[in-house]
């Protein structure tokens, strides 16, 4: 029952709520009642229902990352095992990559980063798959909120670039960094869908840039896809509800210090 409601603000009755269950229409009423004795819902004006404090209070309790990394984090240490790289799954806050879990192996390139520690979105793998889910509005409010400062020469700090490498990270499903944080450093990165197709969040490789031909790039480049559908698959049930918004968000606070 709790389940049919779309977002917490929206107000229902009770018997589409029924209706959105497949339960019979004097059943759902018994457990509205139910559900609003215990505080899990509210009732409204005109007989109409909403999730009330209970959920709410429950849910500042849970943390995307926390989520992200207890359904992923074997997942990515299974697949920096077996090819000898760094993983990292990462969301969108403030406008900078949040890392939610890493895994490498004690022969990995080297790359001084943690679980919880940010990085630039605009010239990372992991970022640019983040950025180019957003919406239209949103990702230019991005991209024009502030200057993107050159990490190396590579990195790609003209708006108009940016744009259109974004484009191609839509279209292609994928994200990659040819040496825009680090001379010797590359990435490729996947979005981790929800069941509707909405990115919830990214998971990328890391490896010294003279190690990545394109065989091998393909190669991770499947294992990432794989990887992704493992982990969507274990944080998210094959529902019926509409898919949630983007973890995080694009508005660009103040920068913090590049972590990688």
């Amino acid at each position: 029952m709790l389940k049919s409601f779309s977002s917490r603000d929206e107000w229902v009755t009770s018997s589409e709520l029924s209706r959105r269950a497949n339960l019979p229409e004097a059943s759902g009423y018994r457990l509205i009642q139910t559900l609003e004795e215990l505080g899990a819902v509210t009732r409204g004006p005109r007989g109409r229902y909403r999730p009330g404090m209970l959920l709410v209070s429950l849910s500042e309790k849970v943390i995307i990352g926390d989520l992200l990394h207890e359904a992923g984090h074997r997942v990515i240490e299974d697949l920096a095992a077996r090819y000898n790289v760094t993983v990292h799954i990462g969301i969108l806050e403030g406008g900078m990559v949040t890392y939610a879990s890493k895994a490498a192996t004690p022969a990995s390139y080297t790359i001084n980063t943690r679980r919880g520690a940010q990085l630039e979105a605009y010239c990372s793998a992991l970022g640019k798959v983040l950025l180019a889910a957003l919406p239209d509005d949103e990702l230019e409010n991005f991209i024009m909120e502030g200057e993107l400062v050159a990490l190396t020469p590579a990195t790609i700090i003209e708006p108009c670039t940016l744009r259109a490498q974004l484009r191609a990270v839509r279209e292609a499903g994928h994200g990659v960094d040819d040496r825009e944080i680090r001379p010797d450093m590359s990435c490729i990165a996947v979005p981790i869908k929800h069941p509707q197709g909405r990115t919830v969040a990214a998971i990328s490789i890391t490896e010294h840039a003279e190690k990545i031909c394109a065989a091998r790039s393909q190669e991770f480049l499947e294992a990432l896809q794989s990887a992704a559908a493992d982990i969507a698959a274990r944080i998210f049930p094959a529902d019926p509800r509409p898919a949630p918004t983007m973890l995080g968000n694009a508005k660009r606070y103040k920068r913090a210090p590049l972590s990688a």
